[in-house]
Formats: C-alpha cells, structure tokens, sequence
C-alpha cells in the first residue's frame, strides 16, 4: 500500500486548525492533526518541505519504520515543531491501517478496556459565583468532572477566564502576543476560596479539577496544594514549570493533591523523571505534540509501571481529528485517568465530521473503521488562516513571567 499523495489543509473555521491528509494507491486515506497554537505555519512549513516529499511511495502500513525514520533521520530530534510533524504523519497511517482492517482504531490498538471515557469540562467565571453558576450548567449536562478557573480580585485577566460570562474561553486571542499582568500573592489568597466553594454548593462526589497554568515557583505550589487538600481535588495541574522535573520533589514533599503535568511535553524524556519516581498522577502529553499515537503508546506504557495514569490535553486548539484519535486511545489504554473536552465551534465541526458521541459526561469513540474522524475540504476552503497569538505575563512591576 503505496502513499501517492500528501497535503497539508490549512483552515481556521473559528480557530486555526493545520490536517494532514495522506493518499495511497489502495484508494484509502487517513488524517491527522498537525496544529501547534500560534506556531500553526511553522508545522506547515516542516511539513511541505522536510517531511511530504519524503513519504511519497513508502509503504503506508509501516507505521513504526517511518516514525523512526521521521525522527532518527531528521538529526535535529524532539521538539514541538518536529514532533507535531510526526504526529500528523502517524495519526494518518494509524488511520489508514485500521480502515484496511475494517475496524475502529481502538481494536487495533487491543480492544477496549472500558466502555466509555469519563471527560472533564470549563467552568469560567469573573468571580466565584460566576464560576459556580457554571459548574452547575456543566453538571445538568451530564459531567461528572469539571475544571474550575475564576477571575481573582485585583488581576486584570486572569487565564481560564472568559472574557465575557457564557463564552468559551480563548487564549490566543489577537494578532501579535497580548501582554497580561500577573500576581502570585493575590491568587494564592483568592483561589482555595473557590474550591470551598464549589465543594459547599456541590458536595463531595464531583471531582473537580484546576489548572495553575504553571504560574507558580516549586514551594509555592507546595503551599497551594496543601492549603486545598481539605477540598480532595481530582488534580492540581501545571503547577510549576517542569523543565526541571526534580522541582517536583519539593512539591511532593508539601502535599498530597494529585498532579498533573504534561500538555507541552514532546517526548517520552520530558516525563520520564517525573513518573520513574512517582513525581506525577497523571501525564498529559498529547498524541498532536508528542509524536502521535506510536510515541505515546510508550509514554503510557511506561507510565503504567509507576501507576501514573492519563490525562491528555484536549482543549480547542487540538483539532476534532486529534479528539477521535485519543477518544480510541483512552477507550484502549489499561492506565487511563480522564480526558478533558472543550467543545469546539459549530462550524469546526462541521469541517470535521466525526463518529465520537458525547453522553452522561462520558464519550465514546464510534465503531467506524479508522480514528472516526474525516474533514470536508470544500469547507474548509471558505475559511482562511489568520493569524492568532497565545498571550505573555508580565508580574506588576513588569518583568516577564510564565504565562
């Protein structure tokens, strides 16, 4: 089964949004997902003139001899860029080897190992009441887990907040990087306030969840997750940066709050301190950033030694074709955690047309041969790139800070 054709479709439908779409001589094809936020091009431009030209007459069905070769033979490994571009060429010839065996992906990844896959939802609020009346509408849908981010007094914008109530929120909302102003002391103060919130309003069988965005230095986040203990959160996420994955000791020595970790991670090396030694409950990398399925399938397995379980990104700026991939993914790995789910525009999935069904704060992944994922170009074509950019942080007195 010879690849003939490979081309990369760029749209933005609401979001931009880069698909990998690979043709063989067999008539099948597969997608995959090549979109990296605000670094959308660079994965394009990786792709048309490092990666496509190469793929042209290799056997598809060679999954794991292409991916060595992507990555090995580009000398220059690892990376977001790099490995985004892997991604997309190995989703597409999971796909394309799953539809010949006229099966859903997760068979042939083992079969399932349970029915459905529990997902988390955004609660967004400017304050905590807003927040809470969020969770609330989130809970009458159906989850059973929710992450909760307010707006925090005296902070312009905060991150995971909406700008306006009802809205799903949008990081990368302008042309060149906004610039927003950050304190630790104040959301150290505001947010376990939250958290006993939603706990008096909504009892203890909601898991909720939190993403700190990676704001904090290793013994601040020890300091919040041991004030918000008494709240039994689901996780604590990005606490701190984890370039350094020993910070995460310190961390660990402080607190009990499970931690999650991981949604820009590109490989299996990023992580593997942080789950050899049980720094980490849950890994987040994604199947778009970290290699495709092929890679992760490592990282898992991996991670299933140490009882560190999956969480994988899934906000918007992973593409339906990503979600349906790690829907098959979650449905099939042994240590699977939780899978977030921000729901994409109207009109995105529209373009994406996909087999994966949300119920009961649970998804399945559809019995469609292949990842269930397809793109309708001709609609894609009516909506052009436009540039969009995550933001910075600045603390008050200007210096520069992880946003």
């Amino acid at each position: 089964m010879k690849i003939i054709e490979a081309r990369v479709i760029v749209t933005c439908p609401g979001r931009n949004l880069i698909t990998l779409k690979i043709v063989t001589d067999s008539g099948i094809y597969g997608i995959g997902d090549a979109t990296l936020n605000g670094r959308e091009l660079a994965v394009v431009a990786y792709l048309e003139e490092h990666v496509l030209p190469a793929l042209i007459g290799r056997d598809a069905q060679r999954i794991e001899d292409i991916w060595q070769y992507l990555y090995r033979g580009a000398y220059w490994r690892r990376g977001p860029v790099t490995m985004t571009a892997i991604a997309a060429v190995d989703i597409a010839l999971w796909d394309i080897k799953a539809k010949a065996a006229q099966m859903p992906l997760y068979q042939l990844l083992g079969g399932k190992s349970r029915e459905r896959v529990m997902v988390y939802g955004h609660a967004t609020g400017k304050d905590i009441e807003g927040c809470l009346d969020e969770v609330a509408r989130h809970v009458e849908l159906g989850y059973k887990a929710v992450r909760v981010q307010c707006g925090i007094p005296g902070i312009a914008t905060t991150y995971g907040v909406a700008k306006r109530s009802g809205e799903r929120y949008e990081p990368a909302d302008s042309d060149l990087p906004a610039e927003h102003v950050w304190d630790t002391a104040k959301y150290l103060n505001h947010v376990p306030k939250l958290f006993a919130a939603v706990r008096e309003r909504f009892g203890d069988d909601l898991h909720i969840l939190h993403d700190v965005h990676h704001r904090l230095t290793p013994i601040e986040a020890g300091r919040l997750g041991k004030a918000v203990e008494p709240f039994n959160l689901f996780w604590l996420e990005d606490c701190t940066p984890a370039e350094n994955q020993q910070a995460f000791r310190l961390i660990r020595q402080h607190t009990t709050t499970p931690l999650a970790v991981g949604e820009v991670f590109n490989s299996i090396h990023d992580c593997r301190e942080l789950i050899q030694e049980q720094l980490i409950d849950y890994i987040r990398a994604t199947l778009v950033h970290a290699g495709g399925i092929t890679h992760v399938r490592r990282i898992a397995d991996f991670a299933a030694l140490f009882q560190v379980r999956t969480g994988f990104h899934g906000a918007t700026d992973l593409s339906p074709v990503c979600m349906g991939a790690a829907l098959h993914f979650d449905t099939w790995v042994p240590n699977f955690g939780i899978q977030e789910h921000m729901p994409h525009d109207e009109r995105i999935d529209e373009v994406f047309p996909h087999a994966y069904r949300f119920e009961d704060g649970h998804f399945t992944p559809g019995e469609v041969p292949g990842h269930g994922v397809d793109i309708d170009e001709n609609l894609a074509a009516k909506y052009p790139y436009k540039r969009a950019s995550l933001p910075v942080n600045r603390l008050e007195d200007g210096t520069l800070w992880h946003w």
